[in-house]
């Protein structure tokens, strides 16, 4: 459970709960709300998403040809061939642990924020290639492991279980560090044409007794 001071007056105090239990996150959502008595905690937002891997990550076959043998010019079944691939396949099984099981650090601030893709007229997501959209996300992917030790980024996917697509945590030890990540994505293809975003909700990661002194509760 993350607890957080909102930075605007959207909202005092937020939280997020990461569970495997739907029933759990049910059950926190009902003490929360009552824990201080009836009508002192009042939900202002709300949002329900799920960890989930990413249909455009990069598979060993993929790897293999595009990089080791295309970039790299190595000869598949060679010693360093196949040490290059075995050290692959190493960072996506982390890479994929963190997807579906996070943890996520105690950095100071928190943003989050919903988005989906654009379903209208040309700019239609859904209606490109596969490999066109998986060639847009590799873009931005690259862009945001710039960021790698500065931000900490977790999608979540909401399809069919609230208003987006998504949900997009960002966490930083500096607040510019997310307005510089959220600005440059700007100009990803994949943003600029594809995407529609929500409201950003901006906070403090907080210990829950400090976070409630702050609010003066």
């Amino acid at each position: 459970l993350l607890t957080f001071a909102i930075a605007t007056p959207k909202a005092d105090v937020g939280f997020m709960l990461l569970t495997p239990d739907l029933q759990v996150a049910t059950g926190y959502e009902k003490q929360l709300t009552l824990s201080l008595g009836p009508e002192i905690l009042s939900p202002a937002y709300s949002y329900l998403s799920m960890t989930e891997s990413s249909e455009y990550t990069t598979t060993s076959a993929q790897y293999a040809a595009d990089t080791l043998i295309g970039e790299k010019g190595l000869t598949e079944g060679s010693a360093e061939f196949q040490q290059a691939l075995k050290e692959f396949e190493e960072r996506m099984a982390h890479y994929l642990k963190h997807r579906l099981y996070p943890v996520l650090p105690d950095w100071p601030a928190i943003c989050f924020y919903p988005m989906s893709k654009r379903r209208t007229g040309a700019d239609n997501w859904y209606s490109l290639p596969y490999e066109t959209r998986r060639e847009l996300m590799g873009g931005h992917a690259r862009t945001g492991r710039t960021y790698s030790g500065r931000i900490l980024q977790l999608i979540t996917g909401s399809t069919g279980l609230d208003e987006y697509e998504w949900g997009v945590t960002l966490l930083a030890k500096d607040t510019i560090d997310i307005k510089s990540i959220v600005y440059e994505m700007r100009f990803d293809e994949v943003s600029a044409k594809y995407a529609e975003f929500g409201d950003f909700y901006i906070g403090m990661q907080l210990p829950l007794d400090e976070l409630f002194r702050r609010v003066c509760l």
